[in-house]
């Protein structure tokens, strides 16, 4: 018998009782028209833009990012109590925000919320989806588009000047790859390596 697989079966179940969060939005028309994303207390992560996908992209938040969205976790009470302003506003889309640690699991909807703390953490949520976001429409270009890879990262960069991005390590790869692809415009090569600079520093 190897000896080393009760202690992967141990490491395996630890895993899989790691706190998670689960955040969607549902927002017919927009695009995307749904978008999900779920974090365990590791800082792994997915994300999907179909509630069926089973090949989600998955990533790797900051031990301090995760910290900060479990904090607001908690701050919410694990989603015992609502969060719908129940104001007559716009529809922004319907999000759900869930926690699942072995046996407990809270789920709270809603459209529009006056609690800080919640309006932070769906802030959170949107900052990754509009990462992977970005990630996807690079990955895509980089492959069938290289003509379009210069406008895909100028919104890249865009948004990291907004601060709007989560986790940019994850862009290193391919950034790197173009960096270093004479295929690609001269313009694109400069800033994709520009970026990959940046982020690294992001990381020190």
């Amino acid at each position: 018998m190897n000896r080393a697989w009760p202690l992967l079966a141990a490491c395996g179940l630890w895993v899989a009782e790691l706190p998670k969060v689960f955040y969607s939005k549902s927002f017919p028309g927009s695009a995307p028209a749904y978008a999900a994303i779920t974090l365990d207390k590791s800082g792994r992560a997915d994300y999907k833009e179909a509630a069926d996908d089973d090949n989600p992209l998955t990533f790797q938040l900051t031990e301090k990012e995760t910290a900060q969205i479990f904090a607001l976790v908690e701050k919410l009470g694990r989603f015992t109590r609502p969060l719908e302003a129940n104001l007559k506003v716009a529809n922004t889309g319907i999000k759900t925000f869930r926690y699942e640690s072995g046996a407990e699991k809270n789920e709270v909807k809603f459209n529009y919320s006056l609690d800080a703390d919640a309006r932070l953490l769906w802030e959170w949520f949107e900052r990754i989806a509009e990462t992977e976001q970005h990630y996807l429409r690079l990955q895509r270009t980089a492959k069938y588009d290289k003509l379009g890879v210069n406008q895909a990262l100028l919104l890249l960069e865009a948004s990291r000047d907004r601060g709007r991005l989560v986790a940019p390590q994850q862009f290193l790869g391919i950034l790197d790859r173009i960096a270093k692809n004479e295929s690609y415009l001269h313009m694109a090569r400069t800033r994709a390596a520009g970026l990959a600079d940046s982020f690294r520093k992001t990381a020190e």
